[in-house]
Order: C-alpha cells, then sequence, then structure tokens
C-alpha cells in the first residue's frame, strides 16, 4: 500500500480515513487516480477533467470513502457487494464492515497489478460479485462459485477467527486473507481455465477437475501428504488443486503488497516484481531477507511471527507461474 499526504495541509493519511485529523478536510478514495483527494462539505470531488465525484453513500454503513460518479450512489467497491446483513441484523451489520474494508484493500491489490474486474451487472457470466452473509441466521461456508465469492462475516470477529484458526491448525487467518484466497479462484476460473496455460497449470498444481468433494473428504480423513512441505506452501494447498492455485495466488498478493509497502516507507528500494526479472528473484531476494527480518521485529514484540510460511522450489516455480499471469493482462 502507498502512503498518503492530505492535498491540502500535507497531514500523513491512512487509507480509510475519512476526514484529515490535522485540517478536519473531508476526504474520499479516487480509484482512478489511487489517491486519497479533499472532498468540500456537500462531499464532492471535482477531477482534472471536470467531472464532479461523490463521497460513496456507504460511509456511515460500512466506512466506505470511496468516490461515486453519482450523489447519493455506490462507488464501483460497494458496487461488487451483492449480498449483505439485513439492517435487522444488529450483530451483522457490526461485522459488516471490517469485511467491507479488507474487500476494498484486495480492490487496490488487483488495480496496482493490472488485474481487470468485470462485475455482475457488467458481464453476468464471467463478472465477479461477492455475498457478506451473516452466520447468525445461517451456516456460512466461505467458497467462490462462478463469479461469486462467500464471506463468513463471522471471521470478522477476532475470538471466532482464532478459534476456528487454532481448530484447524492454521499458519495465519485473516479476513484480507479470505478475500485474497478466494479471488483466487475466482483468477483461474477467468485468466487460466480455458486458456493456453492450463497444461502449464496442471503441471505444477495438478489436474482442477479432479472430484473435489472426494479430495476434501480424504484431507480432512488422512490429513495432508508427509512431504506436504516440500510441494505446497501450506496444509490447505495440498488439499486440492484449486486450493493450491487460490492460496498461491493469495501468497502473490501478500508478498507483493508488503513489499510496497515496506518500499513505500524506505524499508526496501525495490518495490514490485517488474524491477527484478522473474517473480523468483523477486521472492528469494527481496521478499525472503524482507520477511525474516520482519518476522523478527514481530518476535522482539512478543507477537508471532508475520509470515510464517517456507517457500522451498516447487513453490516458487507455482508462485512465479501465477505472477506470470500479471505480465499478460
Amino acid at each position: 500500500m502507498k502512503s498518503f499526504r492530505c492535498r491540502v495541509c500535507g497531514n500523513p493519511l491512512f487509507f480509510e480515513n475519512s476526514v484529515c485529523l490535522s485540517c478536519s478536510t473531508g476526504l474520499g478514495y479516487s480509484r482512478e487516480e489511487a489517491e486519497i483527494v479533499p472532498v468540500d462539505a456537500r462531499g464532492r470531488y471535482i477531477d482534472a477533467a471536470g467531472l464532479i465525484w461523490h463521497v460513496c453513500r456507504n460511509l456511515n454503513l460500512s466506512g466506505c470513502t470511496w468516490l461515486s460518479r453519482f450523489e447519493g450512489g455506490q462507488c464501483s467497491a460497494c458496487e461488487l457487494t451483492r449480498v449483505r446483513p439485513n439492517d435487522a441484523d444488529a450483530r451483522g451489520l457490526s461485522q459488516y464492515p471490517v469485511a467491507e474494508r479488507a474487500k476494498r484493500w484486495l480492490l487496490v491489490d488487483l488495480d496496482r497489478l493490472g488485474i481487470p474486474i468485470a462485475s455482475k451487472a457488467e458481464d453476468p457470466d464471467r463478472g465477479l460479485c461477492f455475498d457478506l452473509l451473516s452466520s447468525v441466521a445461517e451456516n456460512v461456508t466461505i467458497g467462490h462459485a462462478d463469479g461469486v465469492i462467500t464471506i463468513d462475516l463471522a471471521e470478522s470477529d477476532d475470538a471466532h477467527r482464532v478459534r476456528v484458526q487454532r481448530q484447524l491448525g492454521e499458519p495465519y487467518r485473516t479476513m484480507l486473507g479470505h478475500f485474497r484466497h478466494e479471488v483466487g479462484h475466482y483468477v483461474e476460473w477467468v485468466f487460466v481455465e480455458g486458456t493456453d496455460r492450463i497444461v502449464e497449470a496442471r503441471a505444477l498444481f495438478g489436474d482442477e477437475t479432479a472430484d473435489y468433494q472426494a479430495e476434501i473428504d480424504r484431507h480432512y480423513s488422512e490429513g495432508p501428504p508427509s512431504d506436504w512441505a516440500e510441494r505446497y506452501i501450506s496444509t490447505y494447498a495440498s488439499m486440492h488443486p484449486y486450493e493450491d492455485f487460490a492460496e498461491t495466488w493469495a501468497h502473490v498478493l501478500h508478498i507483493t503488497d508488503t513489499i510496497e509497502t515496506a518500499s513505500t516507507f524506505g524499508l526496501t528500494n525495490v518495490s514490485g516484481p517488474g524491477e527484478v526479472p522473474r517473480f523468483r528473484e523477486f521472492v528469494t531476494e527481496v521478499w525472503m531477507p524482507l520477511s525474516v527480518a520482519l518476522n523478527m521485529v514481530n518476535r522482539s514484540m512478543g507477537k508471532n511471527d508475520l509470515y510464517p510460511f517456507a517457500l522451498p522450489d516447487r513453490v516458487l516455480d507455482k508462485l512465479d507461474f501465477v505472477a506470470s499471469l500479471l505480465s499478460t493482462r
């Protein structure tokens, strides 16, 4: 994530700021400019072309600061949410802003990497949308199907999420991680399946047509293969080729975003994978030393490792393939 400053007073800003804490200027996020911009008392911003933008109508509902083309309208990020908690679901609504914030961060990831995203309204067959469901009234399974990503809002609750993480023996579990993983399924569906990249993908990840339910049952009854650490980035990735791809995709986003943020704040002089010949080298020469340092910083504060993963050669090959999809966009 890049750093932002108030255009009025120069004060540093966080991505979620709706008001500058120094000069009290109202703020909005312009997706077109990838910048936080000042808005007037009516929540309007006029861009260089003279177009008038308005703060999203969901500012007070979900904390959304993004700009919409229409007064009283939703921004392009909120338009991607197909289902949210109903107004009578107080618990679901309290969890909803955490998911929307993670979704907006994901979209900045995708914009930065040049991954085009069409909404279901724009492309009913291959577009993307999100169902952000409250598990207060129903059992929710996180997943992706035909461009619909389902997220369980209970994952917004730290106690719930940590409990599930411990039950499953996972080294990492966050709301942003869920969004990055599930959009990996969407990316494979749109940009790999049915293309000339599918043969190479199968050579690395396996045959994605393998029976998914059977592989889930095998995974939870037998556990991961004994040599999983030599071939997979996580035990979950060993469950099915679909999950291997999605986990690998999520790590490409983890790595690129964290390095860009580190570069912004002067922790490394490389900001993106385009500055080295291959993504593998980006990982081994930039990410691995940085992640070790960040892990040690966390340990210095008595915290768990920021990045608790090992990256063997086979995983580096997979990361290299997934990152190569970025250069074709």
